[in-house]
């Protein structure tokens, strides 16, 4: 898969560990908006998806992260690679560890009715909901968004430059 880019913060000098856990995101499609995961209670929006468990390949994790944050069902014939995004950081959660975290991202197209969600803990926190958002509404919010965890912050400015990379490769198609 081709990388799109790489976030290096260069922040974790003296970590002697380091945590890795890859992701899967979808890019969905319904006409001209994009389904995305809102966090109501912090207002931004990010890609369904998340981490793969060490069991699974990266399409299962897809099917199951979609299926878990928006409750809508892949159609596994429609997966399509886009490309990843490499992220290293000092970890929130151990001083001494590096964050690293590759995120695979895929076109897909999913099934026309929505199930329930089976959120963990922190995302029913943040008011995690699925929502078709228009993707210039989607990054202007991303581009306004603070929060008191940088870790955050950072994740949030990948999806925001991932959505603005497929804003671009569209019109640029549209254009031709």
């Amino acid at each position: 898969m081709r990388r799109l880019f790489e976030i290096d913060l260069k922040d974790y000098d003296g970590c002697t560990k380091v945590f890795k856990r890859p992701s899967a995101r979808a890019v969905i499609f319904k006409g001209d908006k994009i389904a995305l995961v809102y966090a109501t209670n912090e207002k931004y929006y990010k890609f369904p998806g998340g981490g793969i468990h060490e069991d699974e390949d990266k399409r299962e994790a897809l099917l199951r992260e979609v299926k878990e944050e928006v409750g809508l069902t892949v159609i596994p014939e429609s997966i399509k690679e886009y490309g990843s995004v490499l992220r290293r950081q000092r970890s929130d959660r151990d001083p001494n560890t590096v964050f690293e975290q590759e995120n695979f991202y895929y076109f897909c197209e999913v099934e026309d009715k929505a199930g329930d969600q089976n959120l963990d803990e922190y995302e029913k926190d943040a008011g995690f909901m699925l929502v078709y958002a228009d993707i210039d509404d989607a990054i202007k919010t991303n581009g306004e968004y603070k929060s008191e965890c940088y870790f955050n912050e950072v994740m949030i400015g990948r999806d925001k430059r991932v959505l603005e990379m497929i804003r671009d490769e569209i019109l640029k198609k549209g254009s031709n």
